[in-house]
């Protein structure tokens, strides 16, 4: 169905090319992941396909990408679309009109089919992916997650025999998500569609896959096989292979539910809980600091590679227990995103501060804190209290009482639509409540000046290209360094940290959607607000960026800076949350120390919860620390 000869892509102006080397067929009705870390050419490999490169992109491709007999170099997009249906990382940039049920029929139209058809595929889509609620909303009032959901939707009405789709599940909620990888499957199951699909979260996806197409490098050869192949050499995997990695199980899991038949002789080798995690704050008696529940930063032990395995069973192999690091030693990187995992060197996770956060502290200029005033109690950054808030005469908010303590990060999660950015949105004062109060940094924040309230709270919005403004990012972080007052040059530090080997000439739209998001992120850091606000972070992210930005948040929260964070990401939120709180409806329905919250969750828990089950058990990094502490048997 698809078939590349000896491809590759160099952009103008780029000294290599973006991907080569490419010459391998995918067959009609199988679902083919691509993956690989973050600007390796993913992207770059999906537009081949739909023809978008180079037509749409420039560039120049050599050899020959064909798509059921057409040659994309020969046909432009709009001769692919009755073939092709597409969906890219940013779904807003996908929409050209302004109802659900109209960007739903608009392919169609554009196709010319008949009327009744067209009315009865645009009721179909609305039931597959639950959007029938939606059918009349405006798009633009739509939550992230629910404008992926129509972006995809818009595709499958057209019933294209190909569907290519870049990061589809990012900014959906574990259940939708689902529901949007059944949807896939009953295509290529049922009606015989190629689907080509990108996907950093592959703890998500690669269950389904019937292939797995890994770039492993930029400019490097692709590697197309089995997932369980590919996943054995891919330097991206999930926590579930990176589990079965540590207990030398084979074959490597793929699913849960492969793990846990494998996982037996695993929990009898692990003490009943993780001692892992800290007091509750609320029996600290008192005390001036405020110790955090949840899972407390780590240091995952080292494994030592000479020490032989203990085996247990048959085909079941528990490493010997690890040698720990002798105390102020390198701290590696929690195995959930180990260096291995993850496509490139991670850095260390532990408590201290790390070198983004010593990077922020050598800033001068940067005010402190305000002192907070009567109606904040004291070393709270942040409080709401009866918050609600009402749109187009709908509750978004209800009842929300929220405490934020200095030092403490808070996974916000819930289904899409439930109130998160919201949340977030009121907290930095682009949104006023209708009932009840909000203070931050003992200040009211939609009633503050923007430039006075920047310095006390910072937003990274799920679209980071909203803070990007500049035509290069030499220039970004110019801004954003007299924005903040820092010394020249502390927000380039930031970014080489977040965004290793990034030309100071590149412009911001010539990155990837994770390179925007941290190239943002490194923007609001400059400032080093108290508390720090980010919708959606690890979206587009691949294993390695998502463990420089746990290192990075866990060294501000180690500094003293509340961090608030909206996230479908249960992994992330297993490895950095101190407290989850669960929105629904607008409503708070579960606040409570991470391991507590999500482990009872059947749609938040992270994949180690659910393999290691009962225990309170939630990352890799956690398991290598158990076995490091048990005597050997």
């Amino acid at each position: 169905m698809i078939r590349f000869d000896r491809v590759s892509v160099t952009y103008d102006g780029a000294p290599s090319p973006s991907v080569q080397g490419v010459d391998l067929e995918i067959p009609e009705g199988e679902l083919t992941l691509l993956v690989g870390p973050s600007g390796v050419g993913k992207s770059t490999l999906l537009g081949t396909v739909s023809g978008l490169v180079p037509h749409f992109t420039g560039g120049t491709l050599r050899g020959r990408v064909t798509v059921a007999g057409r040659d994309t170099r020969t046909h432009r997009p709009r001769e692919l679309a009755d073939v092709v249906g597409t969906v890219g990382q940013d779904p807003q940039a996908h929409f050209v009109t302004d109802v659900v049920e109209d960007e739903l029929a608009y392919g169609m139209e554009s196709l010319g089919l008949p009327p009744a058809v067209m009315r009865r595929r645009v009721e179909e889509t609305l039931d597959l992916l639950g959007l029938n609620e939606l059918r009349e909303r405006p798009i633009a009032t739509l939550s992230g997650g629910q404008q992926q959901r129509v972006a995809i939707g818009s595709v499958l009405t057209t019933h294209p025999k190909v569907l290519v789709l870049d990061e589809p599940t990012s900014a959906l909620d574990p259940a939708a998500a689902e529901e949007v990888l059944a949807v896939l499957q009953r295509l290529v199951h049922d009606l015989g569609t190629t689907v080509l699909m990108a996907e950093h979260r592959l703890e998500r996806v690669v269950q389904y896959a019937d292939r797995v197409l890994l770039l492993p490098a930029r400019g490097a050869a692709p590697v197309l096989g089995s997932p369980a192949d590919v996943m054995a050499v891919s330097p991206v995997h999930p926590p579930v292979v990176s589990l079965g990695r540590l207990a030398g199980w084979s074959p490597l899991p793929l699913s849960v539910r492969d793990a846990r038949r494998q996982a037996a002789p695993l929990l009898n080798h692990l003490p009943p809980t993780p001692g892992t995690a800290t007091a509750n704050p609320e029996s600290a008696g008192g005390a001036t600091s405020r110790a955090l529940p949840g899972p407390a930063p780590q240091t995952p032990a080292k494994l030592d590679a000479a020490a032989p395995p203990m085996r247990d069973a048959p085909g079941s192999a528990i490493p010997a227990p690890p040698v720990l690091e002798a105390p102020g030693s390198a701290i590696p990187a929690s195995p959930a995103f180990e260096a291995r995992g993850s496509g490139g060197g991670a850095p260390g996770n532990g408590a201290a501060p790390g070198l983004l956060s010593r990077l922020l502290r050598r800033a001068p200029g940067t005010p402190e804190p305000a002192e907070p005033t009567a109606g904040t109690p004291a070393g709270d950054p942040a409080r709401t209290r009866n918050l609600g808030l009402r749109r187009a005469r709908a509750d978004v908010l209800r009842n929300i009482d929220l405490t934020v303590a200095p030092g403490e990060t808070i996974a916000l999660m819930g289904r899409n639509g439930a109130g998160k950015s919201t949340l977030l949105s009121t907290l930095v004062g682009t949104l006023a409540p209708t009932t009840g109060e909000v203070t931050v940094g003992g200040r009211t924040p939609h009633r503050t000046p923007p430039q006075e309230m920047v310095r006390h709270v910072g937003l990274v919005p799920q679209e980071p290209r909203d803070l990007l403004y500049a035509d290069t990012v030499a220039a970004e972080c110019a801004a954003a360094d007299a924005d903040a007052g820092a010394t020249p040059g502390s927000c380039r530090a930031l970014v080489s940290e977040l965004l290793p080997g990034v030309p100071d000439d590149t412009h911001p739209r010539d990155l990837s959607e994770g390179q925007r998001l941290a190239l943002a992120l490194a923007l609001v850091l400059t400032g080093r607000p108290a508390l720090l606000l980010l919708d959606e972070p690890t979206r587009g992210l691949d294993y390695a960026a998502k463990a420089r930005l746990v290192e990075i948040l866990r060294g501000l929260a180690a500094d003293g800076h509340s961090i608030v964070l909206a996230t479908h990401d249960v992994e992330l939120a297993a490895e950095l949350a101190h407290r989850v709180v669960i929105l629904a409806g607008g409503e708070v329905v579960a606040d409570g120390p991470t391991a507590e919250v999500v482990v009872s969750s059947p749609a938040f828990a992270p994949q180690v919860a659910k393999v290691l089950a009962p225990g309170h058990w939630l990352t890799v990094g956690q398991v290598a620390e158990a076995l490091g502490t048990e005597p050997t048997r």
